[in-house]
């Protein structure tokens, strides 16, 4: 399997360059396609209005929006211009509300290999960067590699950790990196406080280490105690102590009606991220 069609998504001009540049590397190191989506959101949600002033607010937001998506566009092709001249690109801009962004991206990621994405939290993020990324992953069905404001430094993640508690979504995840853990000079599987009984008690990670290594990925396991509040404190100290280049978890939610919502130890991950992180649902 290798990342053939990637696929990023912008709803802002701001941190726009460090996500389009970490997924022009991985384009051109995997000779991808990129496309990019740029989207100009209307954010007012309207509960009521006064007779014949709702279209009037409406109207004018959209004009927004629009204006928004002319500016982020303007951007996104001007970072695309300063990429490698072998990255393959596209660029398409739409405008929509933000009941309805969830369909708008889902649409888009069900065919891309690999969504890259910003982080969805800090300073010039908004609500809709969170929606994207729900979308993406949870409608879309798309792994999704998360970039902090720092950017990506490499397309080739040297050092690599595993996040594995011997879940579906952890199993999905790791499946769905190995065009990264194939390439890593080491594979960290990350084993927190592994339970006593069930079936890995005696050798928690092993079996994914011996798929992994079948595969070609030069992985061992670690297991770690949960000496801090928090899992995700244990693993982004971890992720610290090792100088680790990408952060490989399964991706958690709840139901919100028929979409689902990032679930809490993911969004302590995310909000704590300070290297990128690979999501699968």
């Amino acid at each position: 399997m290798a990342y053939k069609s990637l696929l990023t998504v912008a709803t802002s001009s701001e941190g726009l360059l460090p996500v389009v540049s970490a997924a022009a590397q991985i384009a051109v190191r995997t000779d991808a396609h990129l496309d990019a989506l740029v989207l100009g959101v209307d954010r007012t949600q309207i509960g009521y209005s006064y007779v014949g002033s709702g279209a009037v607010m409406i109207a004018a937001a959209m004009e927004r929006a629009e204006e928004e998506a002319r500016v982020t566009e303007k951007a996104m092709n001007d970072a695309m211009n300063a990429q490698s001249p072998d990255l393959r690109y596209a660029v398409d801009t739409a405008v929509t509300q933000l009941g309805a962004l969830t369909e708008v991206v889902a649409a888009r990621a069900r065919y891309a290999d690999l969504v890259v994405l910003p982080l969805p939290y800090g300073e010039g993020r908004g609500v809709e960067d969170e929606a994207v990324i729900e979308a993406a992953l949870f409608e879309g069905m798309a792994p999704v590699l998360v970039v902090p404001p720092k950017g990506m430094a490499t397309a080739d993640p040297r050092r690599i950790v595993v996040a594995w508690n011997q879940s579906r979504e952890a199993l999905v995840a790791a499946r769905r990196s190995l065009p990264f853990l194939r390439r890593a000079d080491n594979v960290q599987i990350v084993v927190i406080d592994p339970p006593t009984h069930g079936p890995e008690r005696s050798d928690p990670g092993g079996l994914l280490c011996q798929m992994l290594v079948r595969h070609g990925v030069r992985a061992e396991v670690t297991v770690l105690a949960k000496t801090l509040p928090r899992v995700s404190d244990v693993l982004v100290r971890h992720l610290r102590d090792t100088n680790a280049d990408l952060l490989v978890m399964g991706a958690y939610g709840h139901s919100r009606f028929r979409e689902a919502i990032l679930g809490g130890a993911t969004r302590d991950m995310l909000e704590k991220a300070e290297v990128p992180v690979f999501l699968a649902h």
